[in-house]
């Protein structure tokens, strides 16, 4: 392997969103996430929608009713 071509690999502290840390390894020392295996909907079965200015609300609206044909 060529020397000094690679970037230093350390440890690495990752925070999420909802208050988990865990360590791992990366380029990188330290890495900030909006979500995590600890609230992940797949992981606890828990449906969270992550909504900013109302748009999920503003979608259901607009196209209530018109799904597949609807009203």
């Amino acid at each position: 392997m060529k020397k000094d071509i690679h970037p230093n690999y350390v440890d690495c502290e990752v925070s999420c969103a909802c208050g988990n840390k865990f360590s791992t390894h990366s380029t990188n020392e330290k890495i900030h996430v909006d979500i995590c295996n600890e609230c992940h909907p797949f992981f606890t079965g828990k449906q969270k929608f992550v909504d900013t200015a109302g748009r999920v609300e503003k979608f259901q609206r607009k196209f209530a009713g018109n799904y597949f044909g609807g009203k």
